[in-house]
């Protein structure tokens, strides 16, 4: 499982790279800009859950080893 999220948070920080090259900073709000803009905060909140997910899992391990 560590794996498989260490992929998935590779993927999305990847997502945020791509996503940062179709931002316009003429215009952020329009177009290609707004869908990366979009793909910019999905991405981040990919990554924060699996964050998030990963320190679950060692606190529940921690817990099943007392």
């Amino acid at each position: 499982m560590k794996i498989f999220t260490s992929i998935l948070i590779v993927l999305a920080l990847a997502l945020i790279v791509f996503n940062i090259t179709l931002l316009d900073f003429n215009s952020l709000f329009t177009g290609d800009s707004l869908v990366g803009l979009i793909g910019i905060a999905a991405s981040f909140c990919a990554v924060f859950i699996l964050l998030i997910f990963r320190m679950s899992k060692m606190i529940e391990e921690k817990t099943k080893g007392n």
